[in-house]
């Protein structure tokens, strides 16, 4: 089959590699017909590098239909058209009863000290081939892959894969109070369904802060109040002037440790990059660092006694916090990696329906073959020719 593999920094191939087998009785084979670039696909192409070897099919947002299951598999048949979340979790252990799906103990990655494995990335979440290809083996597909209907485009459900419940959990963990504001840092894929998740779940003030003027005018095209970063001096005063002279009652940071303006962060990541994979991994692991200029503003505009929600990715090890002031302004933080499961459930009402609530089929920007996949990260990584949200077709 093709596939699309990571050969290094940058560097992005489609090759032909062996096909998927069942190799477990709880896996299951799925044609891909439609797989997502996603933000976090980005720090691969770039940071995260040290932990991926050349040949390693990338990929974590998929959807397609099964065509073989294995005989512990019940729930699901050829012929199903399934979304594959990004996090591989049996739906059983301690952990998935209290539904805590990305720390799953069946498939966490205990040698690294992680949570659940992930499909396509990288050695610390267990190697696990990706879903930029034509075809994925799923393991514990006796739990994870979602059911949806046969009619209606890929686009209206593939987003369960992962960008759509991380923004409906970033939301839910930011806790909003009824009739209250919610400030989103970063428009990206996983922001612009933040803001528009907030507003349908009551906020009565959504204001979207981002740089790219594509980003700014989708946001702007669903209700959102949008502020341009790039002409402001003071994003935290200017927020907190904005609402009452107080701030947001919550603030979601959907960036991560790629944010632009902080040089010092952006300098030790690529020198880390620089280093041979074993000494790179090594100092990622104990003194990594991440870009935290997004994640600073946020803990600053953020109201007394409010909460940050962290729905971007993060990798560093000895990150500094200002916990005087957190801890003086009483801030609440939550943070994690979906628990996609969890809020499936409640989302799936939004798309099954006529109406399009959240706006799921004005998200993507460009649909290209899979043979065009290189190219492709390029152009989301640059923001080029108004790229919000790329989908492969295999």
């Amino acid at each position: 089959m093709r596939a699309l593999t990571w050969h290094g920094k940058r560097d992005v191939r489609v090759d032909d590699v062996p096909d998927p087998r069942i190799e477990e009785p709880s896996d299951a084979i799925v044609r891909i017909t439609s797989t997502a670039i996603c933000g976090s696909d980005l720090h691969l192409y770039e940071v995260l590098g040290p932990y991926l070897r050349p040949g390693d099919i990338l990929g974590h947002e998929p959807m397609g239909v099964v065509e073989e299951v294995g005989s512990g598999v019940t729930r699901l048949k050829p012929g199903d058209r399934v979304v594959v979340p990004f996090n591989i979790s049996c739906g059983d252990c301690w952990m998935c009863r209290r539904q805590l799906y990305a720390q799953c103990e069946t498939t966490q990655v205990t040698a690294e000290g992680k949570g659940a494995a992930l499909f396509g990335y990288t050695s610390l979440y267990g190697s696990v081939p990706g879903g930029q290809a034509e075809y994925l083996r799923v393991p514990q597909a006796q739990f994870g892959p979602i059911k949806v209907p046969e009619t209606g485009s890929d686009e209206r459900y593939l987003y369960l894969s992962d960008i759509l419940p991380t923004a409906w959990q970033a939301v839910k963990y930011a806790d909003t109070p009824p009739g209250g504001t919610l400030a989103v840092f970063g428009l990206g894929p996983v922001g612009q369904f933040c803001a528009r998740i907030g507003r349908h779940l009551g906020a009565d003030r959504v204001i979207g802060l981002d740089l790219v003027p594509e980003r700014l005018e989708m946001a702007r095209r669903h209700g959102i109040e949008t502020l341009d970063v790039s002409q402001l001096d003071d994003v935290p005063g200017t927020l907190i002037d904005l609402v009452d002279g107080r701030g947001p009652d919550a603030v979601i940071d959907a960036v991560g440790m790629e944010a632009h303006g902080a040089p010092l962060g952006r300098i030790a990541q690529t020198a880390a990059g620089l280093l041979p994979d074993k000494l790179a991994q090594a100092l990622t692991d104990k003194v990594g660092v991440d870009r935290l200029v997004v994640l600073k503003a946020a803990l600053k505009a953020v109201r007394r006694g409010g909460t940050v929600s962290i729905s971007g990715v993060y990798g560093g090890e000895v990150d500094p916090m200002p916990l005087m002031e957190m801890f003086d302004r009483g801030i609440q933080l939550r943070m994690g990696q979906c628990h996609v499961r969890r809020w499936t459930d409640q989302i799936m009402p939004l798309l099954s329906g006529d109406d399009d609530p959240l706006g799921v089929e004005d998200l993507r920007t460009h649909r290209v073959p899979l043979g065009d996949a290189p190219k492709a990260y390029e152009m989301f990584q640059k923001k080029e020719d108004g790229c919000v949200k790329v989908v492969l077709a295999p």
